[in-house]
């Protein structure tokens, strides 16, 4: 099994999905990788060589940011948006949806479970 940023790489997939496990990487800057190092992109984790992820682990390291360095900066930058006090910052803070969603319906995964709130009584028609 290849680690690489950490993380363990599962043997059975293709070299290109296998790199996607890791946060930060898509299948476009896998294949860049992948065609930097010249390792076939069809060619599975486990049949990759030590020379092969050793190339990948320091293409990676050296010209993009994955993991932990890149969880930290996003995470910084939705803190300074919150600090400025920008709208994005709000909707961040409230747990709302930052980028125009609706929320009058759907968006419950960033509202949570539904709070059902009482309605008011109507009075009967008078005749």
């Amino acid at each position: 099994m290849a680690r690489i940023a950490g993380i363990d790489l599962p043997k059975q997939k293709k070299a290109f999905v296998g790199l996607t496990y890791i946060y930060g990487v898509g299948r476009t800057t896998a294949m860049n990788i992948l065609t930097k190092a010249n390792v076939n992109p069809d060619k599975k984790i486990g049949e990759l060589t030590e020379e092969e992820v050793a190339k990948i682990r320091s293409i990676m390291t050296s010209e993009h940011k994955v993991e932990g360095a890149l969880r930290s900066e996003v995470q910084q930058n939705i803190k300074r948006l919150m600090d400025i006090g920008s709208y994005r910052g709000l909707r961040h803070r409230r747990g709302l949806p930052a980028r125009g969603q609706r929320t009058r319906t759907n968006s419950r995964t960033r509202k949570g479970k539904r709070k059902t709130v009482a309605g008011k009584k109507k009075t009967p028609a008078k005749k």
